[in-house]
């Protein structure tokens, strides 16, 4: 650039570890004994949920929950991990590439 001025960039390890803002999508096909283990996850991490939509799928026997999040890549994924390690419970998600400009560390 002009007058040896770069442009900022963060590194790499910054921008993966800044807030994102995304969808978790969670099937819990064994309602019975999964329902609280699920509950007390959402709880534990429940700074990082901006929304909430559950539906018992009756039709289909199963539950559905949508959730917003906003938070650190790496909380995110320790989020998801849990939950899709419960036997019975399926998860996606999907976080965008927006990251808070104000949140440059």
């Amino acid at each position: 650039m002009a007058g040896g001025m770069e442009p900022k960039t963060a590194s790499p390890e910054l921008v993966d570890r800044r807030r994102r803002i995304g969808v978790v999508g969670i099937v819990v096909t064994d309602r019975g004994t999964q329902a609280r283990k699920v509950q007390e996850i959402l709880s534990e991490d429940g700074d990082l949920i901006v929304g909430r939509l559950g539906i018992p799928y009756r039709e289909r026997g199963v539950s559905v929950i949508a959730l917003i999040v906003d938070g650190d890549t790496d909380r995110l994924g320790a989020l998801t991990g849990k939950l899709g390690g419960l036997e019975g419970t399926h998860v996606r998600s999907a976080l965008t590439s927006f990251a808070d400009p104000l949140d440059s560390g």
